[in-house]
């Protein structure tokens, strides 16, 4: 075992040489479902539950890899439903093969089923976490990253009327959030309130970002963002439709907030196409979009070398998938924003280790072997579930 860095088709992956073979032995899906403990709104929609899909691969050896993902039917097309039998196929695909050759088992993955990302993303995380433990390393290590990186979330306020919104805000900036990010995309004019009364209520000091979810027209979005400019918002998340990318550049260019892709950045095809088109300012990369960790790597460097900087989001998983999320996000410098809060809005936590949550948003990522995150056998137990 050594620390020689992977050099694959262009991309350079700091991953640990492995110099053997593990085997697959058993994969078991279950349906985690944790009720959120107020709405979740944005302009796709409300969530009340968190209905999510945990994969637990079993190999041969003994090693046991998690991975949790957090479907959304209006952003990647997919449910906990359809991850569950999805799932199946591709449990039944990989079992007998190597975990610890990542590469051939997502392309596995991608010949079975097209798209499907986030049951991708949840085989994928499992397949890394297994990795890890075997290399003796935790995961960022495994990625080539370092736990020096201070890593501090921040808090969301759900779309709504503006005096709920910026009472929502008044409370994050009490508890010590450095960041408040704010869901908009319902009528522009009314964003505009909803942000001046946001601002007044928490001050200049404290930064804001906001989030459209595809909610603009390209004219809204773009006379929307010269009336916030005053507000010094940080940037602005997927002002318009996904499909709508090719009007990005002239949206970049007219905007004086920057511009950072969300739903039209899914995987490294995305992250080509938007750098291509000088798109966007930034990427949120989020693994459920990605298909998992082996093509977010692919993004990062992209984007480093494109010079752009990143996000790494979630959508409403577990501190299982959230310890995922924040390992991979150092690996890398040009990852300089975290969105690692919906772990903290359900009502029930049943992840046994992971990240921990401090103070005023800090993160702290665990210092063991693999990913670091189970979850008990107690809990599984109660949890619907299929064996391959």
């Amino acid at each position: 075992m050594t620390n020689k860095p992977l050099t694959m088709k262009g991309y350079l992956y700091p991953l640990y040489s492995l110099h053997m073979s593990l085997t697959i032995q058993q994969i078991e899906l279950y349906k985690l479902s944790v009720p959120l403990i107020e709405p979740f709104i944005t302009s796709l929609g409300q969530d009340d539950n968190a209905e999510n899909v945990l994969v637990r691969i079993i190999t041969k050896e003994g090693i046991i890899g998690f991975g949790e993902c957090s479907p959304y039917m209006p952003i990647n097309g997919e449910s906990q439903d359809t991850c569950f039998i999805v799932g199946q196929y591709l449990a039944a695909a990989l079992k007998g093969k190597d975990p610890l050759d990542i590469s051939h088992c997502v392309a596995l993955m991608d010949s079975i089923i097209y798209a499907n990302t986030s049951i991708k993303s949840a085989f994928d995380m499992a397949l890394y976490d297994i990795a890890a433990q075997h290399a003796g390393v935790p995961l960022y290590k495994f990625l080539g990253g370092d736990n020096t990186k201070p890593i501090i979330t921040d808090y969301t306020v759900s779309i709504g009327e503006p005096v709920k919104m910026a009472a929502d805000a008044v409370k994050i900036k009490a508890q010590g959030y450095p960041a408040i990010k704010v869901k908009l995309g319902k009528n522009g004019k009314t964003d505009v309130e909803r942000m001046k009364a946001i601002r007044a209520a928490v001050g200049n000091e404290i930064p804001l970002r906001i989030d459209a979810n595809q909610g603009w027209e390209l004219q809204e979005a773009i006379d929307t963002l010269k009336a916030l400019a005053p507000l010094d918002i940080q940037h602005c998340e997927e002002p318009i439709a996904r499909w709508n990318y090719l009007q990005l550049p002239k949206l970049k260019k007219e905007s004086p907030i920057p511009i950072m892709a969300d739903e039209c950045c899914g995987d490294d095809h995305d992250a080509a196409r938007l750098i291509a088109l000088d798109a966007c300012d930034y990427f949120n990369i989020k693994l459920g979009k990605s298909g998992g960790i082996f093509k977010a790597l692919k993004m990062v460097r992209m984007a480093e070398q494109a010079g752009l900087h990143l996000q790494v989001g979630a959508m409403i998983e577990s501190r299982l998938a959230m310890t995922a999320f924040a390992h991979f996000a150092l690996c890398s410098p040009s990852i300089v924003h975290f969105d690692f809060d919906t772990a903290l809005m359900l009502k029930e936590d049943p992840v046994t280790g992971g990240i921990v949550y401090e103070k005023n948003g800090v993160v702290r990522v665990p210092d063991v072997p693999g990913l670091g995150a189970t979850i008990s056998d107690e809990r599984l137990a109660g949890m619907e579930k299929v064996i391959i």
